[in-house]
């Protein structure tokens, strides 16, 4: 089987998600970068046969402005079954969540996690 990659780089949203009730009230930026492991041995010029990244970032925005959650790991895992649920050509995502305000004490560019799961 030959494998490609679609990537999303910097889906960003105002959301509510953190621990701290001022996170929660408040808010703060986020951005989501996703990959998706694809089958490519039936690509065609078909968008009915292809895997919509427009219904992808959709799905991702969706979630990422939607019910608030205390850590972004649980975002980023919430994230990567939605898209995997997108298509059965999608055989792994990896969702990078960049949390860069996150309340951690020090100064800093960026806080991220990065969840990888493979299709069941």
């Amino acid at each position: 089987m030959t494998y490609g990659q679609i990537t999303l780089t910097g889906i960003r949203a105002h959301a509510n998600h953190g621990v701290l009730a001022s996170e929660r009230e408040l808010g703060q930026p986020f951005s989501v970068d996703v990959s998706l492991d694809v089958d490519m041995d039936t690509v065609s010029d078909d968008l009915t046969q292809a895997v919509n990244y427009a219904a992808v970032a959709q799905r991702v925005l969706n979630i990422l402005t939607g019910e608030p959650v205390s850590l972004i790991e649980t975002l980023a895992g919430k994230i990567a079954d939605t898209v995997l649920a997108i298509s059965p050509r999608v055989h792994s995502v990896q969702v990078t969540v960049h949390k860069p305000h996150a309340p951690v004490g020090v100064a800093l560019d960026d806080v991220a996690v990065t969840y990888r799961k493979d299709a069941e």
